[in-house]
C-alpha cells in the first residue's frame, strides 16, 4: 500500500480534519507493525475540556488542547516487548506521523504526543 503524505486547506472543517486524523493513525499504526518486534498502545486520545484545564493548571499541557477536539493521541511504544521511555526512541514514528502531515510532540518535549495541527496549535 503506498503512503501519501496530505496537505490541508485552511478552510477544511474540523469534522473533516477529525476524519482525515483518523486515517492518518491508521496508516502509522500499519507503518509501525510493520517493523519486527514494534509496537504500541493507545494512551489518551480524547480529554475533556475540563480535563484540559486542570492539566494546564497543573503545567502538564495547555487549556485548548487538541486532544479536546479529538485531533490528538497519545501513543506508548514498545520494542520487543518494552516500554520505550526515551522520547528519542519515537524519532522514527514522529518522523513518519511528520510524513503523513502530522505534528509530533518530541519537536516540543512531549515524544509520545502525535496530534494534527488546528487554529495553530500543534
Amino acid at each position: 500500500m503506498a503512503i501519501r503524505t496530505f496537505r490541508f486547506p485552511h478552510e477544511m472543517k474540523l469534522s473533516d480534519k477529525q476524519q482525515r486524523f483518523v486515517q492518518m493513525l491508521g496508516q502509522l499504526l500499519q507503518w509501525i507493525y510493520s517493523h519486527e518486534g514494534w509496537g504500541v498502545t493507545l494512551a489518551e486520545a480524547y480529554r475533556p475540556p475540563d480535563v484540559a484545564e486542570l492539566y494546564a493548571k497543573q503545567g502538564r499541557g495547555i487549556k485548548n488542547s487538541l486532544h479536546c477536539k479529538r485531533l490528538a493521541i497519545d501513543l506508548m511504544f514498545f520494542i520487543d516487548g518494552e516500554w520505550q521511555q526515551d522520547g528519542e526512541a519515537y524519532r522514527p514514528i514522529g518522523e513518519h506521523w511528520e510524513f503523513l502531515g502530522g505534528a509530533w510532540g518530541g519537536r516540543f518535549n512531549d515524544a509520545v504526543h502525535f496530534s494534527l495541527e488546528h487554529g495553530g496549535i500543534k
